[in-house]
């Protein structure tokens, strides 16, 4: 570890945490160069006087992160060269910490009792084309009927033969870009948007071009103003408050960005996934455009994490782009998922997860208003996380660092940043992803960094 050393005296709880900061910032300030062999786990919990467990457990942390390799037989070792994007999310929940990092709804045991309900249910009476066949036209075609029930409940009027059953949203939204524009290509979004965007088309060999937003959304002269200025061959949008700021986009913007979309002839997938939870909310863009419009939606975050269905409707100068990428990139969804989802909406039990669901986020936005009185955050009754701007002392790096020294894990911004400029700072803070007790608890934390002046870290992120 050349003649660099932890300082035993900085270490603070939880010490694995405060360890793996430490050494994240001496690799950061080029302390530690790429390729430095770090002390073995016994060395190093014997000279910090720290269990073995602990020191395990920061090196793990620093793997996570991408800063340090391991290698079976040899040892642990600094990494500094490019890595993949870290999500904003903790990968894995860790017992000591409230992670209120990870967007996901309010799930308590009628959540489990109807999931156990539904397999018994399907146990008996699971069709033999789900089990047995290979041809999606074979399985599906009752599902897609249903799937037309349920997207009418979200403002789309679309035939069956238009919707693709997909292994929820994320699979929806990568056959969606797939099919609208190829390898090369620009796609507009907002400069704060959806935070797989931004990796999903680095894979997809796709150009993301973030646009300015305003308290409505994407501003539509900005994307009137890209289109001129370049190809831009689609615009991703996510107007019902599932975007990191939470707004709710309103029907003029809706009408004034599907004008300029239709005007340049580009095409729109809509990210909608919270679909009907979302009360008094205008029409979908879709309705506005819907010879143009890739409309998307899933089940996940609105009844049951584990029912992993969605549905992309797709305009008919899309449809066989989109039959076609689905079936390359997923063959078909998973069928035994796609009968309980189609159970559901079809004896009411979607719809009353769905409403059970509205009032579990009215009590959790309660405590919100409760715990950051006085913070300038945005948030709806039915989304699930607030959106907090940082004034100015304070960082965004340094802020998320500091919250999770105190046993807080929130998403810092720049994860869902899609524009090299004018990201101000900011927190997404899920309301939904733990009990009402941490939330109210992890909330207070926030509000008190909010509130206070920043300490000067020791460490970085």
């Amino acid at each position: 570890m050349t003649n660099w050393r932890p300082d035993p005296l900085q270490l603070r709880r939880p010490a694995y945490l405060s360890l793996a900061e430490q050494i994240a910032n001496a690799i950061h300030d080029g302390k530690l160069a790429n390729g430095t062999r770090l002390p073995t786990h016994r060395k190093l919990a014997e000279d910090l006087k720290l269990s073995i467990q602990t020191v395990s457990r920061a090196y793990d942390e620093l793997i996570r992160r991408g800063m340090i390799v391991g290698e079976i037989g040899r040892g642990s070792f600094v990494q500094t060269r490019p890595k993949e994007p870290e999500p904003p999310y903790l990968p894995e929940r860790l017992g000591e910490v409230i992670d209120l990092s990870i967007l996901k709804p309010v799930c308590e045991q009628i959540h489990l009792d109807r999931m156990r309900e539904a397999f018994g249910w399907l146990a008996d009476n699971l069709p033999a084309s789900s089990a047995l066949s290979f041809r999606p036209n074979m399985v599906f075609p009752r599902h897609r009927a249903v799937a037309a029930e349920w997207l009418s409940l979200c403002g789309l009027d679309v035939p069956p033969l238009n919707i693709n059953l997909t292994n929820g949203a994320t699979s929806a939204m990568t056959v969606a870009l797939m099919s609208v524009a190829p390898p090369g290509s620009t796609v507009a979004t907002e400069a704060i948007s959806h935070h797989t965007l931004v990796p999903l088309s680095t894979y997809l060999g796709i150009h993301l071009e973030g646009l300015a937003i305003d308290a409505d959304g994407m501003v539509p002269e900005a994307l009137d103003a890209a289109c001129r200025n370049g190809p831009i061959r689609a615009v991703f949008l996510q107007p019902s408050v599932v975007n990191p700021t939470a707004t709710l986009m309103s029907a003029k913007r809706r009408q004034e960005l599907a004008a300029v979309a239709t005007a340049h002839d580009i095409a729109i997938i809509e990210n909608d996934i919270l679909g009907p939870m979302v009360e008094s909310r205008p029409p979908p863009v879709q309705s506005f455009a819907p010879e143009r419009t890739l409309y998307v939606t899933s089940f996940t975050k609105i009844t049951v994490p584990g029912l992993r269905i969605g549905y992309l409707a797709a305009p008919d100068r899309y449809v066989a782009a989109v039959a076609n990428r689905h079936l390359v990139s997923n063959w078909m969804a998973t069928p035994a998922i796609a009968e309980i989802a189609t159970r559901w909406v079809g004896n009411g039990t979607a719809m009353e997860l769905v409403n059970w669901q509205r009032r579990a986020l009215a009590r959790r936005h309660e405590i919100a208003a409760e715990a950051l009185a006085g913070l300038a955050y945005h948030a709806h009754p039915q989304s699930l996380h607030v959106w907090l701007p940082l004034t100015c002392q304070h960082t965004e790096e340094g802020f998320v660092a500091q919250a999770r020294l105190r046993g807080v894990a929130i998403a810092p911004g720049a994860s869902f940043q899609t524009a090299d400029r004018g990201h101000a700072p900011a927190v997404r803070i899920s309301v939904g992803s733990t009990s009402e007790a941490e939330l109210r608890t992890g909330l207070g934390i926030v509000a008190s960094l909010a509130q206070g002046n920043p300490e000067a870290l020791l460490l970085a992120i």
